[in-house]
């Protein structure tokens, strides 16, 4: 499985929606080998991304709370991430 995919189940706050789709977005490249999108293959990337963060979605909210958080913090609550984002935003 893709090492690169952070867990999700426990964090605090709550996985947010863009949290679960960034893990579904890996999981799809990984398991399609696709990298760089292409007028060709663009649509059924993005459909099977919603699906699968569909999925994660109903996964993690019918899954029971953890007594512990996740070992890692996930990319996007990173501050190395999210300055790296803020400025490709601001720019």
């Amino acid at each position: 499985m893709c090492r690169n995919i952070t867990e999700l189940r426990g964090l605090e706050p709550a996985a947010t929606d863009e949290e679960i789709e960034a893990a579904a977005r890996q999981y799809v490249r990984k398991v399609s080998g696709i990298h760089t999108l292409s007028d060709k293959n663009r649509e059924p990337f993005e459909r099977a991304v919603a699906e699968v963060a569909e999925v994660t979605t109903r996964l993690l909210d019918a899954l029971p709370s953890r007594r512990q958080p996740p070992k890692t913090v996930p990319p996007l609550r990173r501050p190395e991430v999210r300055a790296r984002e803020a400025a490709r935003a601001a720019g």
